[in-house]
């Protein structure tokens, strides 16, 4: 019989999670007393007691340092809670678009895991615990003020101490609980459920054939020392058969491997340099929690996220399940190129712009209005889960090329020819000091809502603008009504140019400001020039009305995308 234990705390103020959960430095997990506990507590007290008995939570993450720790305490505070029973993934692995999948499967009541995304790992990186509901997607803002409600009141919390879990056997394990019916633990393949969802919705033979046929292209993925390791391993190479030395850095680690684990340009250059060499058709790397991707083609040929949406959905009917389903809708995130917006246009498609975060694409989903969703930060997925899935969309694209038989970059500029290209960078500015990101934001606002702004010409080099509109974005929910507002600074032009400035609640320390510039092209002549050269002009006039390196001090950004 394992003993329940009541324990005395203390509420702490800052425990409100953002988009994706609650994010902190490792050490503030660790160094404060019942800070992991209590917040584990204030999720599960969002659960009536009345359904805890019954009911099932999935818990998994990414691997990082810390999660293993976080792991016991959740069994040990959901026992203590009546929670009926536990499924976690082997060893506690678990990619995030597994997890949801998990969940839709079982029926759960809901799912944690232990992820900050893309954020670094170790004992001095960061670490994230994030709740999922019933529907497999990220807790809408409701469920999460309630969390960050009862954290704020927390006087107690409810723990069987001696309560200690194998996670390296799969199978079931049973456990006495004091005044509860039994609780139980199941330990399961972290792959499984995922891998037996793709091959329902992609042709595992046309794949194969692509990747292990008489004439079959050479890929390279790179995990990152992420959580898509085991996946890439157990789906792409054994099963459709791609060399083993077709993936890389394929071990989950703690601190994935020293490096920072996003999939983008600058941190994953491993990659990049390495298809610059020719050797490889197609790459693709992953972040830590599995939800990003990134996609190359030959000679390094970088896809930008928000192209690769528009691309999959102006090629959607490579993709058996969507033959299956049909297309119900395509939405993108605002800050996302207009790339989309071409396609559904072209196709006769509903179009939604939502602010960012995963959780509005899934009340859309969860309505029937939407099929296929991207984020320009490298998020691309559809209705079959509720997060954004990184081999998901590598596997969307290599339908792609088994369909098409043609290469990465021969696909993207045909596109662009049928389309037109819309020009899109980001500028990340990471660890701003708080203070300063916050009143150039507030400046600026004041400066764009002021009368004369809209009319105003701003010029750079041979290249003048006229403003049509500014605004913070404000989000209607199309399902619930529902209001967002404050989501993003806007400054749109006469051509259909934007800027957009958006403080980020994604990192741990300070604040990031990313500023975005999104800028149509039809004319042949010019749809393959360099963004950057393209959009040195939008991107002059943003420093210049936002005044960002002098408020600041940032003399250029972290990250270019």
């Amino acid at each position: 019989m394992v003993k329940i234990t009541v324990v005395k705390t203390k509420p702490y103020t800052d425990q409100k999670p953002g988009t994706s959960g609650l994010r902190k430095r490792v050490t503030v997990f660790q160094q404060n007393q019942h800070y992991a506990e209590n917040f584990i507590q204030s999720i599960i007290s969002t659960t009536e007691p009345s359904q805890r008995q019954e009911g099932s939570l999935v818990v998994g993450g990414d691997g990082r340092f810390f999660m293993k720790d976080a792991i016991q305490l959740i069994a040990q505070i959901a026992a203590a809670n009546g929670i009926g029973r536990l499924v976690i993934g082997q060893d506690g692995i678990m990619s995030t678009p597994a997890v949801s999948c998990v969940i839709r499967k079982l029926k759960a009541i809901g799912g944690i895991i232990l992820t900050a995304s893309h954020n670094p790992g170790g004992p001095n990186g960061d670490f994230g615990i994030k709740y999922n509901i019933s529907s497999g997607g990220p807790a809408p803002e409701g469920i999460t003020d309630k969390i960050f409600q009862i954290s704020k009141g927390l006087q107690e919390y409810h723990i069987c101490p001696e309560l200690k879990v194998d996670l390296s056997t799969i199978g079931k394990q049973t456990f006495e609980v004091d005044t509860f019916k039994p609780f139980t633990v199941e330990i399961v393949d972290s792959v499984a459920s995922y891998a037996e969802m793709l091959r329902d919705i992609f042709d595992f033979a046309a794949l194969k054939e692509l990747l292990s046929g008489p004439n079959h292209i050479n890929v390279r993925l790179d995990a990152m020392h992420g959580v898509v390791g085991p996946y890439v391993k157990k789906i792409v190479c054994e099963e459709l058969g791609a060399p083993a030395n077709s993936a890389v850095n394929c071990v989950p680690s703690e601190d994935f491997g020293g490096h920072h684990p996003d999939p983008n340009l600058t941190y994953a250059a491993d990659l990049v340099n390495t298809m610059k060499g020719g050797e490889y058709d197609f790459g693709a790397a992953f972040d830590g929690d599995g939800d990003r991707n990134m996609i190359l083609g030959k000679h390094g040929f970088f896809v930008n996220p928000s192209d690769s949406v528009a691309v999959i959905g102006a090629n959607i009917t490579c993709i058996p399940y969507f033959q299956k389903t049909g297309v119900k809708g395509l939405a993108r995130s605002m800050p996302t190129s207009g790339a989309l917006d071409n396609v559904a246009k072209a196709l006769k498609m509903e179009l939604y712009e939502t602010p960012t975060g995963w959780k509005f694409f899934g009340n859309l989903m969860d309505a029937g209005k939407l099929s296929l969703c991207g984020e320009e930060s490298f998020g691309t997925g559809s209705d079959h889960i509720r997060e954004k899935d990184g081999l998901w969309a590598v596997l969307a694209w290599l339908s792609i090329l088994a369909t098409r038989k043609q290469s990465v970059e021969d696909i993207m500029k045909e596109h662009w020819q049928k389309f037109g290209r819309n020009f899109f960078t980001r500028y990340d500015y990471e660890e701003v000091d708080s203070d300063a990101a916050n009143k150039m934001i507030a400046d600026l606002q004041n400066t764009m809502f002021d009368k004369g702004f809209v009319g105003q010409k701003f010029s750079s080099g041979d290249k003048t603008y006229q403003v049509e509109k500014a605004d913070n974005f404000a989000y209607t929910d199309p399902v619930d009504s529902s209001v967002s507002k404050g989501q993003g600074l806007r400054i749109i032009f006469s051509d259909g140019s934007r800027i957009i400035f958006r403080l980020s609640g994604t990192g741990s320390a300070g604040a990031t400001i990313r500023l975005y510039i999104d800028s149509y092209e039809k004319d042949p002549q010019k749809i393959y020039q360099d963004p950057q050269v393209m959009l040195a002009p939008l991107v002059d006039i943003a420093l210049k009305i936002s005044q960002l390196q002098e408020k600041t001090g940032r003399t250029g950004p972290t990250v270019i995308t």
